[in-house]
């Protein structure tokens, strides 16, 4: 003869599929996704424009730091600048600018860092985020660009002592 247990299992019910829905992938509507990447499409002939906009504007706050000097104020604006690319790089179909800018904003994320951060390693990085969109060097794949991107991380690690 076998003793009741005192223990109770209870199966709490999956309400996951309410919450997400329960059609297609996950509830998402696979129709607008299809259309937002067809957006997409038609708006990338406009992306190598505004990615040189956007290296404009770091070309900018690079020349306000060589007028006016290293100042919190103007290494703040080339932080900013740093950090947009590494956002919008992947969007404009140059992950490696991404990586680049991810690097420098590295160097450059905190006040502090950016008291500290070298020019010529700020320079070097601005210089070759540059050179891979004028050289149309997409990705890491390409064996400059990785090199490049190598080499400034490795500084960048070098210099953060690590």
């Amino acid at each position: 003869m076998t003793k009741p247990s005192p223990a109770q299992v209870i199966q709490p019910p999956n309400t996951l599929k309410l919450k997400v829905g329960a059609g297609g992938f996950g509830g998402i509507d696979l129709a607008a996704v299809a259309k937002a990447e067809e957006a997409l499409r038609g708006l990338s002939a406009q992306f190598g424009e505004w990615l040189q906009d956007e290296l404009n504007k770091m070309d900018a706050a690079r020349d306000a730091i060589r007028t006016a000097g290293y100042t919190p104020a103007t290494s703040e604006q080339l932080y900013m600048r740093a950090h947009d690319l590494k956002g919008l790089g992947g969007t404009y179909q140059y992950p490696l600018v991404t990586r680049m800018a991810a690097s420098l904003c590295r160097i450059t994320d905190t006040a502090e860092r950016r008291a500290d951060a070298p020019l010529f390693l700020i320079d070097a990085h601005i210089d070759a985020i540059k050179a891979v969109v004028r050289d149309g060097i997409q990705t890491d794949d390409h064996p400059v660009g990785r090199a490049l991107a190598e080499e400034l991380e490795r500084q960048v690690a070098q210099h953060m002592g690590g």
